[in-house]
């Protein structure tokens, strides 16, 4: 009879309180008075010991996944998994879930994200019975608004969802692309790159089948985008040459330009100055084309630099001078001043210091003219270095005191100056 009280216990309740427990006890031995007090004691052991075993058993059960339907939903139509929904079915259910959308949005607003969350997992799971079309769009919108809220949890829920769906697509030939395509913008706004590229590059082998020569550019610039975003340079360089060449193709002068711009910009960041030179070459060529004179002085300016990375000095120079001389003919002081100051240290670095100084004092003349104070201070300091490494220090002496009287209206590295004269002054006196 105790087994049996005890059992009922347990089926009950597995938690209820001591209390509880030795009343039933005290109960039963009131009772049965054959059974001794330490039965009990071995029986109420026995008890706790189920009871945590209970409690940790259901702590260890892993919890339902909230975008699986496990009963029915009120706003579905009686059996929709055993028969297609009506049209009018359709439309009913969509302003449903669509209105459930807005609500959790207006949830998550007003700071309730638990709440948002627990709407959307309800949407999520009604949007399956619309299609995979349906379910993919809204696991992206959800998607993305998590990753930005920084909930892992959930990005990794829907993340896992989208790659279950993609598995069904692609064991059903043939591939439903506009699927994939959805696949691949959801992904994306979750932040999952290597199935996004997955997708689209199983679109681009598809569009390249069927010589879909739009279908191509449109996946090879989503490919390339999102190769840039992921900092992958060299299949992001790949993606945009490929456009290129088609742009050429096609004559498209105006895309040309700007995977022109893409490739530069890339090689620039993979440190790989001869294609980049190549790049921006080709980029001057369509600006002159184009008569887009205005974009030239800086593009020089870059030529010039990658032409040092290459060690060749005699090409850096010309295309330093070119810089400063379509800069000044369009009134672009700034890059006539950065070209003036990149050609001196560059005639600096290679031992022709008097060359230098004439390019030094063109400086000053380009950032006095244009009110560039910052530079006109610096180039004051260029001019004194040089002197002083020729001990010319009456010379040295002028520069600094000229780099003092700008330095102190700019109220900026007036110590430096002021120090650099007294060390002149020490130097020049016998």
């Amino acid at each position: 009879m105790l087994l049996k009280i005890i059992e009922s216990l347990y089926a009950e309740d597995a938690k209820k309180n001591m209390q509880d427990l030795l009343a039933q006890m005290w109960f039963w031995q009131r009772r049965s008075r054959a059974l001794s007090w330490g039965k009990v004691a071995i029986a109420a052991m026995m008890f706790l010991m189920c009871s945590s075993s209970v409690v940790l058993a259901a702590d260890e059960q892993p919890k339902p996944n909230p975008l699986e339907m496990t009963t029915p939903d009120p706003l579905l139509p009686q059996s929709p998994l055993k028969q297609p929904l009506s049209p009018q079915e359709r439309l009913q259910l969509k302003a449903d879930l669509d209105e459930l959308n807005a609500q959790a949005g207006a949830q998550f607003k007003a700071g309730n994200a638990l709440a948002a969350y627990e709407i959307w997992h309800r949407e999520l799971r009604l949007r399956r019975v619309l299609g995979p079309l349906e379910e993919i769009e809204a696991l992206g919108r959800v998607g993305g608004i998590a990753w930005q809220d920084n909930q892992k949890a959930e990005v990794q829920l829907i993340t896992k969802r989208l790659q279950a769906i993609q598995q069904e697509v692609q064991a059903k030939p043939p591939i439903d692309l506009e699927l994939l395509r959805a696949l691949g913008q959801a992904y994306l706004q979750v932040r999952f790159p290597g199935p996004a590229l997955s997708a689209f590059q199983e679109i681009l082998a598809d569009a390249r089948q069927r010589q879909d020569t739009a279908a191509q550019e449109t996946t090879l610039k989503t490919i390339a985008e999102l190769q840039m975003a992921w900092f992958d340079y060299p299949k992001a360089a790949a993606a945009y040459e490929e456009l290129l060449t088609m742009a050429q193709a096609q004559g498209d002068s105006v895309n040309q330009v700007f995977y022109m711009q893409q490739l530069a910009y890339i090689y620039d960041h993979a440190a790989q100055p001869e294609n980049s030179l190549k790049a921006k070459q080709q980029l001057a060529e369509s600006y002159l084309n184009q008569k887009a004179l205005d974009k030239l002085p800086a593009l020089k300016i870059a030529i010039a630099s990658d032409y040092e990375a290459l060690n060749q000095p005699n090409e850096a120079k010309e295309n330093y001078q070119q810089a400063y001389d379509q800069a000044m003919s369009l009134q672009q002081f700034a890059y006539a001043s950065e070209a003036l100051e990149k050609l001196g240290d560059l005639y600096r670095s290679y031992g022709q210091p008097d060359t230098a100084l004439q390019v030094y004092q063109a400086l000053i003349e380009v950032d006095r003219q244009s009110y560039n104070l910052y530079g006109l201070m610096n180039a004051y300091d260029r001019v004194a270095q040089i002197y002083l490494e020729q001990k010319n220090y009456p010379q040295a002496l002028a520069a600094f005191q000229q780099g003092l009287e700008v330095a102190k209206s700019l109220q900026y590295q007036e110590t430096y100056f002021a120090t650099q004269i007294e060390q002149v002054t020490q130097q020049k006196s016998p």
